[in-house]
């Protein structure tokens, strides 16, 4: 008998639908697994057999042929064994086929029957609900990111046996509601907590309203992390668009168990240790890195030039284009990265140029190699560049005396409104990723302005790229002024925040 159940498997951050077929016929026994199946997913046999046989199911003494179309897409993972189990029972008769029709499958199974959880759940209801599918069985553990997706009945399991008694009309699989179990996100650290550094706080403020990248240098022990791990509580609130695109890159990665959509802005922090794939993503079976675990959210990478060289390099792509791209044999997948890069570094090897308290030990050799672990076209990628310098006892002695992180985000939250307005139907676009005309558009100097930039660019021999990026943050001061036009004075502190421009 032949029975055809619905799956998916996962590509990048979108699911393609795969037809899970088993025939069962008179022959020699035997169980054949066919459709360009991966080594994970070649054991699943060995995991179906197990399984069946542990809910007490006996299966007839016949040729099992398993065929996942379509056939030339190579399928990896463990998603495909409670679809394969499910068919299996349905082609033998041990569960009506119409009972598991229009119904999608997915999950792992354990030798006892357990449902494991399993990666991806979220863009496979995405799919399931795009293909009609009436209902999407999955394991309890992802119960709750499946049901993001609306108007379609996600049914948890914990054990294979409910599955099947849901299946023969014996048992109830009731659908998942939604309630208030979720975890509640955590309270985002205050920008009230740091103690002095207000130009820092600018440039954060700066790069929170328009979504630039942003590099802060100086000595250790001067603020740098206190001040980057703040940057989240003045970050607008994620829409539901961005949140959902968020998730799914997480679901993918298997990080959004008993979690449903993403609450709150991503903050990713990597070691210095971590290799490129690690960090944009990649492996034989491609899987998201942090630049796409960063998607609408901040990537901190502290003690910049301890990263090495290469793996920096690869930054450079996805910072421009908000996307990554890997290809591995015939296959390409895509995953976002519109990301804010926020880094830190000491300004030498021994962390105390500039310090007015210790001297320098470095020697100009040392110091130039230290620089050069941070490529220029890197660095040209990096909106502002600020200085942050050691904090004065008298200021750490009074306490925190800032403001807070909530009015911040006001002031941050009006800005962003001011730029999708200018974005009209097309949504909005942060200044940050504004390109040629629309940069124009939006950035009309005055002679004043032009004036300034110009002398700029001369003096300090700025790039083309540099250029563009001093025309966005002086776009983005404008905005959190409520200014209609940029003026002189936008212009002005846009440049100064090229500190290792000027410093080359």
């Amino acid at each position: 008998m032949l029975v055809r159940v619905n799956a998916s498997a996962v590509l990048g951050v979108s699911a393609i639908g795969v037809d899970v077929e088993v025939d069962v016929t008179v022959g020699m026994p035997a169980f054949h697994l066919v459709g360009l199946a991966g080594g994970a997913l070649q054991e699943a046999k060995v995991r179906v057999l197990a399984a069946v046989r542990n809910i007490g199911v006996k299966l007839p003494e016949k040729r099992i042929v398993v065929n996942l179309a379509p056939a030339d897409l190579r399928k990896d993972g463990t998603t495909f064994d409670l679809p394969i189990a499910v068919a299996l029972l349905a082609a033998c008769g041990e569960v009506p086929p119409q009972a598991v029709d229009h119904v999608h499958f997915s999950g792992e199974l354990s030798l006892s029957g357990e449902l494991k959880p399993v990666r991806g759940v979220l863009p496979q209801a995405i799919h399931a609900r795009a293909s009609g599918a009436r209902a999407l069985v999955v394991p309890s553990e992802n119960a709750r990111e499946a049901a993001v997706v609306e108007g379609l009945a996600v049914h948890p399991a914990r054990h294979f046996g409910e599955v099947v008694a849901w299946a023969r009309g014996q048992g109830e699989l009731p659908p998942f509601v939604p309630g208030g179990a979720a975890a509640e996100p955590p309270t985002p650290l205050d920008l009230a907590d740091v103690a002095g550094q207000e130009h820092a706080k600018r440039a954060l403020e700066i790069a929170a309203a328009g979504a630039h990248n942003l590099l802060l240098f100086g000595s250790p022990g001067s603020g740098k992390t206190m001040l980057a791990r703040r940057l989240p509580g003045i970050l607008p609130p994620l829409t539901f668009d961005e949140a959902l695109e968020a998730t799914v890159v997480h679901s993918v990665a298997g990080l959004t168990r008993d979690r449903g959509l993403v609450a709150e802005r991503p903050f990713r922090a990597p070691h210095h240790s971590v290799s490129d794939s690690g960090l944009v993503g990649g492996g034989s079976v491609p899987r998201p890195g942090e630049v796409s675990l960063a998607h609408h959210g901040v990537l901190f990478l502290d003690e910049l030039p301890e990263f090495k060289r290469h793996v920096l390099d690869a930054l450079r792509q996805p910072a421009e284009d908000g996307e990554v791209c890997i290809v591995r044999g015939n296959r390409a997948v895509s995953f976002p990265a519109h990301f804010m890069l926020v880094a830190a570094m000491n300004p030498c090897p021994c962390g105390f140029q500039g310090d007015p308290r210790r001297a320098c030990r470095c020697t100009a050799h040392e110091l130039t190699r230290y620089r050069r672990r941070i490529s220029g076209p890197l660095l040209d990628r990096i909106d502002l560049h600020v200085d942050v310098p050691p904090v004065r006892c008298d200021l750490l002695a009074s306490g925190p005396q800032g403001e807070a992180s909530c009015a911040v985000r006001a002031r941050v939250g009006r800005a962003r409104e001011a730029q999708a307005s200018r974005a009209g139907r097309r949504g909005p676009v942060p200044n940050a990723r504004l390109r040629g005309p629309a940069l124009r558009r939006a950035a009309v100097l005055d002679d004043a302005g032009r004036r300034v930039l110009a002398l700029a660019v001369e003096r300090v021999g700025l790039s083309a790229r540099a250029h563009d990026r001093i025309l966005r943050v002086a776009r983005t001061i404008a905005d959190l002024e409520g200014a209609e036009a940029v003026r002189a004075v936008h212009v002005a502190e846009a440049v100064q925040y090229r500190a290792l421009d000027r410093s080359a």
